[in-house]
């Protein structure tokens, strides 16, 4: 698999496979308002306003199969609005350097399995200085959330991000 690696710079060259590819893999649930694909890319274009986005795209045989993005946490970032659990006082205190939010890791069903994924996420958090990574998983997906534990995250607490949006189960990994 050859990874890609893409900057705000460099998205708007790549955004329709982007979107066709989420509109691929959220197939079943593009008539949902939170998961069509309007939405989505309302969601992707938040994350390029903010400073330290990154999108690694996987391609194999020049096909692109998944990708993963994510932007560094700001001072004042609603990433931790809808957090519904207590958590040690600073836990959510972010300052522009912390902490890098992974927004979305999705790969095509042919290469689930494979590693594909893994191999996607490490390229996008590879060379990054922020000293840990979130994200967000949904609640109803328990295998999803036990895979990202086998490489390293940890639970951290149930967050609501949007009125209209699954529960999340956000998980941390500590970098440092």
């Amino acid at each position: 698999m050859r990874l890609e690696r893409r900057s705000v710079a460099g998205l708007d060259e790549i955004r329709p496979q982007l979107l066709d590819l989420y509109a691929e893999i959220y197939a079943d649930r593009l008539a949902e308002d939170f998961h069509s694909v309007e939405r989505f890319d309302e969601r992707l274009g938040w994350n390029t306003e903010v400073p330290g986005f990154a999108v690694v795209v996987g391609h194999l045989d020049g096909t692109p199969v998944g990708y993963a993005y994510g932007c560094t946490l700001q001072r004042g970032t609603r990433w931790w609005a809808g957090l519904r659990t207590p958590v040690p006082d600073g836990a959510v205190d972010e300052d522009g350097h912390r902490t890098f939010a992974l927004s979305e890791l999705m790969v095509v069903d042919e290469v689930r399995g494979t590693g594909a994924a893994k191999a996607i996420h490490a390229h996008l958090l590879d060379g990054r200085s922020e000293p840990r990574a979130t994200l967000l998983v949904e609640r109803s997906h328990p295998k999803v959330r036990s895979l990202y534990e086998t490489w390293g995250y940890e639970w951290f607490g149930e967050v609501l991000p949007f009125a209209d949006s699954p529960l999340y189960d956000a998980l941390v990994l500590a970098r440092a």
